[in-house]
């Protein structure tokens, strides 16, 4: 969170004048700018809270920098400086997510919470840390009371709904994505999400509508290829070839969109786009030759003479 604090001077004297104009700048997208203010701003003498304020604002613009540690060093410092404040925990854990250390991120999410147990950003972020170590009944437990808290955060329902996935629980997971979908019906990746536990249990029109749904809100490789592989399961194989072909035109290389396609092309008798398809595949992702050997010396080998 970037925080202001009251201007006092029309030009920067204070540590409080030179944190305001970073603020500015950064919100002008001049990050280099924003980050020599905030530094002048800690060279000058002022109360705690204003240096704690200045570190966490340069710790959010190394961030948008992509200086994740020099990010994690500065809401440190913020921390030392205001240790009961619940949002510099919040945002270093934020930082240490994207370096993947979910221990210490979920000890500051837990940090957090514990000086404002309403904190619903912070449950989530804490589930969602849970999850990627493999917590799921932890992680669920988490939505759960960011949901508590916030009924209408649908970002909670779905990440529960990808917990519940990752675990198998498919009723559950719909629920939950359905649930989100209520509150934002433009969310586009949950009707991708839907449409993959939708087709796992072999709901394969409801699948399709689904990724039909994300598509209009969403047209890239990825919900093609979904909406490629449940038309070839309802053996749509002209809608599913036409879907494979369009992922390929978003993104060259995806292997398994190629494969995909050059399987389809050889049940209709298009070997020859076919070979050319598979060579494409192999070409990007090597270890494919083996899983398709068999197939296309039963397939796509010449005949004998």
């Amino acid at each position: 969170m970037l925080i202001c604090l009251p201007v006092k001077a029309q030009s920067p004297r204070s540590a409080e004048d030179y944190n305001n104009r970073g603020l500015q700048r950064q919100s002008n997208g001049d990050l280099d700018g924003a980050i020599e203010d905030y530094s002048k701003a800690l060279t000058l003498k002022d109360k705690p809270i204003v240096h704690a304020t200045a570190y966490n604002n340069r710790a959010n613009a190394k961030l948008s920098k992509n200086d994740v540690d020099g990010a994690i060093e500065d809401y440190g410092k913020a921390i030392e400086l205001q240790p009961d404040d619940y949002e510099n925990y919040y945002n270093r854990g934020v930082a240490l997510m994207t370096k993947q250390q979910y221990d210490p991120a979920i000890a500051d999410f837990s940090r957090s919470l514990a000086i404002f147990p309403q904190f619903a950003l912070a449950f989530d972020f804490r589930g969602t840390a849970k999850r990627m170590k493999g917590d799921l009944e932890g992680a669920i437990l988490d939505y759960q009371k960011a949901i508590e808290v916030h009924p209408k955060f649908y970002q909670a329902y779905y990440n529960r709904g990808a917990a519940y996935q990752a675990k198998g629980d498919t009723k559950a997971a719909i629920a939950d994505y359905t649930s989100a979908l209520q509150i934002v019906p433009e969310f586009a990746d949950a009707y991708v999400n839907r449409g993959q536990v939708r087709q796992s249990v072999a709901d394969i029109d409801g699948a399709i509508s689904d990724y039909d749904k994300a598509i209009a809100l969403k047209p890239d490789a990825g919900v093609y290829y979904a909406r490629a592989t449940a038309r070839n399961a309802k053996q749509d194989l002209n809608g599913a070839l036409a879907d494979y072909s369009t992922t390929i035109s978003l993104d060259p290389n995806l292997a398994e969109a190629y494969t995909g396609r050059a399987v389809i092309e050889t049940l209709q008798g298009k070997k020859g786009e076919a070979i050319q398809d598979f060579e494409k595949a192999f070409k990007i992702e090597p270890s494919l030759r083996q899983t398709f050997k068999t197939f296309i010396e039963k397939r796509l080998k010449p005949p004998p003479p």
